[in-house]
Formats: structure tokens, C-alpha cells, sequence
């Protein structure tokens, strides 16, 4: 049995602005660099002998700066492609698209924007990712985002997508699994704080967001 680390990188404008980033190779903002400032590995946690990262620059950077050095790029961690929705916010597509929206929520898993991937893509992807890491059983911190946390859970936990998931995977935390031969994955811990005593959400009061970026 291998147990594999994920979390999510810190903040972009985008993140701050409510728009899904997707593809786009959004940076950390200020705000982000300042969260990593304050992570640590919880103690107790399994020593990584490697920490690889989603080839996008504000995952990568996460984990150069959380680690102290050059992660190795794994493209199977890239966020998930929302194709022509990228730069929107979730409010603006249901208000725009409507009941084609809706109806396209509804199919969980198979939820699709046009040009873009769904999240049993993105579970198929990285689950064959994580097949390959079962013979070297090598302990892994990986830096991704949060659409392949949400396929990580569903593959774990048999989640479809089209409820309230099994947890809420929040910021600035790290989500442990334990993956054996198949794969197969289970969900260990979830939301273990990478800064003591500090819990704040994305959601909290921030700075004001950069002028807004067309979609």
C-alpha cells in the first residue's frame, strides 16, 4: 500500500475573482504567495521522496516554493480543460446558459463544457498515472488543482458527482489517499491543515481583485 499526498495550489486572481481557470496558466497572485509563507507538511506526515506538480506555472510554483525545490511534471495532474468556459464564473454560465446548464450539472461525471474534458476524463487520466506509481511505492506530494481533487474523491469513494460530495475539499490542506495494485484508491484523510490554527477560506475577505480578465 502506497499513500500519495494531494493539495491544491494557492491563490490566482482568478481564484480571487470566482473564474474558472481550467487550462489557462494563471499565476499565483500576492495573496497566494503570501498562503504558502505559512504552509508546512502537517507533522507525523510520511516524508515525500518526491513531489511532483502539474506542469501550470501556479502549481508549480506552489510546490517550488512549499518544497524548496523543482518538482517533477506530471501532465496527468493538469486541471481540468473547460474548454470554452474558461474565464467565466459559475454564476454567469447558469445565468447565460440556463437549463442547458443545468441539465449539463446533472450529468455529473460526464458534465462537458464545449472543447473541454469531463470529470471522468480527468479520473481516467490520473488514475493511470497513479497505476504507475504503485511498483516504486515511493511516498508523493503532488501539487494539482481542484477538478482532479474532485475526480481523486469520486475514484475513491464512488461519488458520481450529481449530489453533495462525500467531503468538502477545502484550500490550503492536504487530502491523503491510499492507493494499492488495480489501482484502487481510498480516501485516508481529508483536509489536514497545512498551517496550524488557520482554516480561512478562499471565500474570506480579501484584497480587491484585479480588473477583471474577458473570458
Amino acid at each position: 500500500m502506497l499513500i500519495v499526498s494531494f493539495l491544491r495550489h494557492a491563490s490566482t486572481a482568478w481564484n480571487e475573482a470566482a473564474r474558472m481557470q481550467g487550462r489557462h496558466d494563471i499565476p499565483l497572485s500576492a495573496v497566494g504567495r503570501e498562503e504558502i509563507e505559512r504552509w508546512r507538511l502537517p507533522e507525523g506526515a510520511d516524508p515525500p521522496v518526491a513531489w511532483v506538480s502539474s506542469p501550470l506555472s501556479r502549481a508549480v510554483e506552489t510546490a517550488e516554493r512549499l518544497a524548496g525545490r523543482a518538482p517533477s511534471i506530471e501532465p496527468a495532474l493538469t486541471e481540468m480543460d473547460w474548454g470554452a468556459w474558461e474565464g467565466y464564473r459559475l454564476a454567469e454560465l447558469r445565468e447565460r446558459f440556463g437549463t442547458e446548464f443545468a441539465s449539463n450539472e446533472q450529468r455529473g461525471l460526464d458534465f462537458r463544457a464545449p472543447g473541454g474534458e469531463s470529470p471522468r476524463d480527468v479520473m481516467h487520466r490520473v488514475m493511470q498515472w497513479l497505476d504507475a506509481l504503485v511498483p516504486a511505492a515511493r511516498p508523493v506530494v503532488a501539487v494539482t488543482h481542484n477538478g482532479v481533487l474532485r475526480a481523486l474523491l469520486a475514484a475513491a469513494t464512488g461519488w458520481d458527482m450529481t449530489g453533495k460530495p462525500p467531503i468538502k475539499l477545502r484550500p490550503a490542506m492536504l487530502h491523503r489517499f491510499t492507493l494499492t495494485r488495480g489501482p484502487r484508491l481510498a480516501l485516508l484523510e481529508g483536509n489536514v491543515p497545512l498551517v496550524p490554527a488557520f482554516s480561512a477560506e478562499r471565500s474570506a475577505p480579501l484584497p480587491p481583485a484585479p480588473a477583471a480578465v474577458p473570458p
